[in-house]
């Protein structure tokens, strides 16, 4: 089942502001609210997916990557983002014991607390796709990556210009209000998220305009990514502050790029090696050759023995790919394949038969001759 679009949800333009979100939001969550539609599944249902649209639309991070990539983004815990850019919140790892002891103590129905110091913001991660060619020589690479940064108007205080949040009266600060319940086991103190402040422990009055409120907007950011020579698929430049912007004054998260290489139209890779398929002719195999073969600096000399048989490799020492941790580079190993011509001019035929003759194999219409027997091997017959 397809998802429903989150402006579409909440009905709003996609254009509307954090008040007209938060309004939106608060006449649907009412409306469907299991409180007030006892045993309806249809609205819970409703009020899950008002919930949902809310979640993201009320961020400004989330809502800045929903409008650009919509539903194929996948979000994860405080901000994170797992589809183009982040490897979720400010780390990889799961909930901890923090996470647990909250679970049974945080709060009846309140939610986790939410952390008020300073903290990191989310890293990226970023797929860039190059050539063969550029993995051997290295190369500089610029890219655009769209992230929140900390309001310039606010500074992330997401308080209008002139003015600063104040302290929760709600909660004096601390992001938490304490409920005190009597139980036969005796007094039971719980603590939830405070609602007025949502757990920041400061209130705004007079949002800043140029976030919204939120104290971070979405800018696309410019960096040039250095590629060293020697990358392989799959590997991780670190750019360190390049992903989102921190909150309450924490430092940024990390940008990631991560390496993918297109397949080449003649050179395959392992590691350091390169591996070359090269075709010769009969009288090449049988007589031998000295050919030239292209590497991805240029070509190489190649001595062919006589008598090469078909499938053998040869090992070209030092022309595959540079080792990335330095030190020299791989081999370029050469597999060789013998060609069968499909057609022999009178000429050939005559000469073939003329091996044939001398080799004492039996040549003529009834019998399989040299041509014929080679046909055999490379055919499997």
């Amino acid at each position: 089942m397809s998802k429903r679009d989150y402006y579409e949800v909440l009905g709003i333009d996609r254009s509307a502001s954090a008040d007209q979100i938060k309004k939106a939001y608060r006449q649907m969550a009412k409306q469907y609210h299991p409180d007030f539609n006892n045993g309806n599944a249809e609205a819970e249902q409703k009020f899950k997916e008002v919930k949902e649209a809310y979640d993201v639309l009320s961020d400004a991070q989330k809502r800045a990557h929903y409008d650009r990539f919509g539903h194929q983004a996948n979000y994860s815990g405080s901000g994170g983002f797992d589809g183009f850019g982040n490897f979720g919140g400010g780390g990889f790892g799961f909930g901890g014991i923090d996470d647990i002891f909250e679970q049974f103590f945080g709060g009846m129905g309140g939610g986790r607390r939410r952390q008020q110091g300073p903290e990191q913001g989310s890293h990226l991660r970023y797929d860039l796709e190059i050539t063969l060619e550029e993995a051997f020589n290295g190369l500089e690479k610029t890219i655009n990556i769209p992230r929140t940064e900390t309001c310039g108007e606010c500074r992330g205080s997401r308080a209008k210009a002139g003015t600063e949040p104040d302290t929760c009266s709600s909660c004096g600060g601390s992001g938490q209000q304490q409920f005190a319940r009597n139980t036969p086991f005796g007094q039971f103190v719980s603590s939830q998220v405070c609602v007025a402040c949502r757990g920041e422990g400061k209130t705004v009055k007079e949002y800043c305009p140029a976030c919204s409120g939120q104290g971070r907007v979405v800018k696309e950011k410019k960096f040039e990514i250095k590629i060293p020579p020697g990358v392989e698929e799959g590997n991780k430049l670190r750019v360190s502050g390049g992903g989102e912007a921190g909150l309450r004054g924490g430092p940024s998260g990390d940008l990631y790029v991560v390496i993918g290489i297109r397949p080449h139209k003649q050179f395959q890779r392992k590691g350091s090696d390169l591996y070359l398929d090269a075709s010769i002719g009969i009288g090449q195999a049988a007589l031998g050759v000295e050919m030239n073969v292209p590497t991805l600096d240029g070509t190489a000399s190649l001595r062919v023995p006589e008598g090469t048989q078909h499938g053998t490799v040869f090992r070209i020492k030092g022309r595959g790919m540079p080792h990335l941790q330095g030190g020299g580079k791989g081999d370029l190993k050469v597999r060789v394949s013998i060609k069968v011509p499909k057609r022999l001019n009178q000429k050939q035929k005559e000469l073939l038969h003329e091996y044939s003759r001398v080799s004492g194999e039996e040549a003529g219409v009834e019998s399989k001759n040299f041509f014929d027997h080679l046909k055999d091997a490379f055919s499997g017959g």
